[in-house]
């Protein structure tokens, strides 16, 4: 037996072993070339560890290489990623710290990167690209618990402030006189429902009464309408006798003009005919012989002489 080629051959096998066993803990990508991508979360990041897989839309393309706190933010907290080089992270890529399961194990999904985004680089006076993030599920659930619980508490303060002894005394006294007002309408329950029955009657006759006005109105607006035509008519006929007492007026200067002086000499010739006529009346009755014989000189009486007619 040649102890030296066993020997050889041990070593070999054992080398292979060792190469084989390092190749699986390294997941078998020593040919794999990485990328170096930081990211900045706002929360914590508890069950996070180093090497934890980063994955993008579910398929695993890198690793979380480095965890440490922000110097300058201790709330806040930097990753480091080796992702798989030509991997198509973009700038509008985005980080989210997930778990795993009911294990609880932490992870990182990136999600996001449309086709029309360039890909990210690193901004200048950075040493690596920095992909953008978004608070985790239950981050997001974590601030709404808050934010409820502060509303509770706030709610929890007014009710407390509500239900102080004044407060129930005043409500206690509010529900006394409301009891004390539904017993007064029980009480009362008959007169109101008379009430009611009256109201709906009077309705009823109101209703009634205006269907028989309307027809009375009706002939009230015919009245009217007929009444206003005749105080037009009156009006046009004012109108006309108006020009009418104008002519007349104007005949009237004339024949007054015309006529007047005519009339009073006439009216003269008149009087003096009547202060005739009374003379020959009073002549006749002192001697009616005169209208027969005419007049006669009247005998002289003693020591006068004889007056001729």
């Amino acid at each position: 037996m040649n102890y030296t080629a066993v020997g050889a051959f041990v070593l070999l096998l054992g080398a292979a072993l060792i190469a084989g066993v390092l190749w699986l803990a390294s997941g078998g990508n020593w040919q794999k070339q990485y990328d170096v991508y930081l990211a900045v979360l706002d929360e914590s990041v508890a069950g996070l560890n180093l090497n934890a897989p980063v994955k993008y839309n579910g398929v695993n393309v890198g690793k979380v290489q480095d965890i440490e706190l922000d110097s300058a933010n201790p709330q806040r907290v930097k990753l480091l990623f080796a992702i798989e080089h030509g991997t198509p992270v973009r700038e509008d890529t985005v980080a989210v710290l997930k778990t795993q399961g009911l294990t609880g194990i932490a992870y990182v999904e990136l999600s996001g990167g449309t086709a029309g985004s360039p890909p990210l680089q690193a901004k200048a006076g950075s040493r690596y690209p920095q992909i953008l993030t978004k608070p985790s599920l239950s981050a997001r659930l974590e601030n709404v618990l808050t934010s409820v619980l502060g509303k509770l508490d706030s709610t929890s303060d007014g009710i407390n402030a509500l239900l102080s002894a004044e407060n129930q005394a005043a409500f206690k006294g509010a529900l006394a006189d409301m009891a004390l007002v539904a017993r007064t309408v029980a009480a009362r329950k008959d007169d109101i429902d008379r009430g009611l029955t009256q109201a709906a009657n009077t309705f009823e006759r109101t209703a009634k009464v205006t269907a028989q006005l309307e027809p009375v109105l009706a002939r009230i607006g015919r009245s009217a309408d007929a009444i206003e035509k005749m105080g037009v008519e009156v009006a046009r006929t004012s109108v006309s006798t108006g020009r009418t007492v104008d002519a007349m007026g104007a005949d009237v200067k004339r024949f007054s003009a015309d006529t007047l002086p005519e009339l009073e000499r006439l009216m003269g010739e008149l009087s003096a005919l009547t202060t005739s006529l009374r003379r020959l009346s009073d002549q006749t009755e002192r001697d009616p012989r005169g209208l027969i014989f005419g007049r006669q000189s009247v005998p002289a009486g003693p020591g006068e002489k004889g007056v001729s007619p």
